[in-house]
């Protein structure tokens, strides 16, 4: 019985670092698991809402000017 000098009281003594350590980790993978699952959630919420059709894009770019009229006209009959 070396009471808390020896070997067992070192042990003991920095013991808490380990739980600490394992905590840590748990509430990093909680958070983690949450934050996956809310990101997931919401993409999947707004695959309905607020999706751009190919001609919405087709007239921004035609209001940007990164097209010309006659190049809009093209591509609207494609669409």
């Amino acid at each position: 019985m070396h009471g808390f000098g020896g070997s067992l009281g070192f042990g003991m003594g920095f013991g808490w670092i380990f739980w600490l350590v394992v905590i840590g980790v748990a509430i990093w993978a909680v958070i983690r698991l949450t934050s996956q699952n809310t990101q997931t959630r919401s993409d999947y919420s707004d695959s309905g809402k607020n999706r751009e059709t190919p001609l919405d894009i087709l007239k921004k770019r035609y209001a940007r000017g990164e097209i010309t009229e006659t190049e809009y006209e093209e591509m609207r009959k494609k669409l």
